[in-house]
């Protein structure tokens, strides 16, 4: 096979070419660009920010992704939109749509004991279902709400808490901070055993059914599980802020949490997981109004978290959201669905609150609108 030999400026165009991002689906105006990039840029002077990524979406389509600052602030390598991400606690929505999804086909009852599907997690005296652990209802412990009692077993493999069944042992034998449906306890221990659930009634590594049934029909390139021991590309450095001085984060495993905050992207598969949502592509639209209605305590007391997600009524419009924050990542995923609009924002500066973004660029918009 005869060897193809590029000149020296061949190459160095090939190689720029290789760093072009794919350019969203449709685009904002120059004058709204600018004043959203404005708005963005003055936050991450105020906050200090070290890098961060925003995705726009209207009209059900994305129309603006942008990378800012450093996602190596040491090794001055700028966010783009290639860059890498931990969703944190963005990636308890991913869960809940893979057990709906089973639900949908009737192979999880969200009603039943959850015993049903994992008997390794122990009897603590008052079924568990589904249901309520996917609206924090389930009375499992948090990090800092109760004790956490850690399992201790020798493992053969290297990695046994990539198995979300092993990874139960990190909380399981820890008492209930609360009778189910007593109280909203906010815990991504809980969203780790739906995780344990999913991947027993669906017969199939949970990892696998994510990718199968979200990742893949939302044609996602990025989205994984931030497995520590693999090396994923473009991952962002994370920075958290210590008497004043930013410093780089550990890189902590986060991969034994993976139903309740274990996922990565870039910021283009952040913005499609947001537009698939609008899209309603993932669940019927049935379920998908299940999933976004509070649910209530068990006294009829209604809370502000639907099966997976934040709901809220933003002067009239159904507001979808949740946030992530963990090391090294702060996220943010707002939806209008039935505007069709959409806000996500990753950053890898630990302190800063996404929320503050999205608002700022909420608030052109609404001044844009009327105008």
């Amino acid at each position: 096979m005869k060897t193809l030999r590029l000149p020296g400026l061949a190459l160095l165009l090939l190689a720029l070419s290789a760093c072009v991002t794919t350019p969203p689906q449709a685009a904002l105006s120059p004058a709204r660009a600018q004043a959203i990039d404005a708005a963005v840029e003055a936050g991450m002077r105020r906050d200090g920010t070290v890098g961060m990524a925003i995705g726009i979406i209207e009209d059900d389509r994305i129309v603006y992704l942008k990378g800012y600052g450093d996602a190596d602030r040491e090794q001055r390598v700028p966010v783009t939109t290639r860059t890498m991400f931990r969703w944190a606690s963005v990636s308890k929505p991913v869960t809940a749509i893979a057990a709906l999804q089973l639900v949908e086909q009737g192979r999880l009852d969200l009603d039943a004991d959850v015993r049903r599907y994992v008997p390794e997690f122990p009897d603590k005296g008052v079924a568990i279902t589904t249901r309520e652990l996917l609206s924090h209802q389930g009375g499992i412990v948090h990090y800092d709400n109760g004790p956490v009692v850690v399992t201790e077993h020798k493992y053969v493999e290297a990695h046994p808490y990539a198995d979300v069944v092993t990874a139960l042992d990190t909380f399981k034998d820890s008492p209930l901070v609360n009778k189910p449906r007593e109280k909203y306890a906010y815990t991504s221990h809980g969203f780790m055993l739906v995780a344990a659930v999913v991947q027993r009634a669906g017969n199939e590594a949970f990892a696998r059914q994510v990718q199968e049934r979200i990742i893949d029909p939302l044609h996602l390139t990025t989205l994984q599980p931030d497995y520590q021991w693999i090396a994923i590309p473009d991952r962002a450095t994370g920075y958290l802020k210590k008497d004043g001085a930013v410093l780089r984060s550990t890189d902590t495993d986060v991969s034994w949490k993976l139903g309740g905050g274990g996922y990565i992207s870039d910021i283009e598969d952040f913005a499609g997981f947001a537009k698939g949502l609008i899209d309603g592509h993932l669940v019927s639209a049935q379920t998908q109004a299940m999933m976004w209605t509070p649910q209530k305590l068990a006294d009829g007391t209604a809370t502000s978290y639907g099966l997976g997600f934040f709901i809220a009524d933003d002067h009239g419009r159904l507001r979808i959201a949740h946030d992530g924050s963990q090391e090294k990542t702060r996220t943010s995923l707002t939806i209008w669905p039935r505007e069709r609009r959409g806000i996500v924002i990753m950053t890898n500066s630990e302190w800063v609150d996404p929320k503050k973004y999205v608002q700022a660029i909420e608030a052109l918009d609404t001044s844009h609108a009327a105008k």
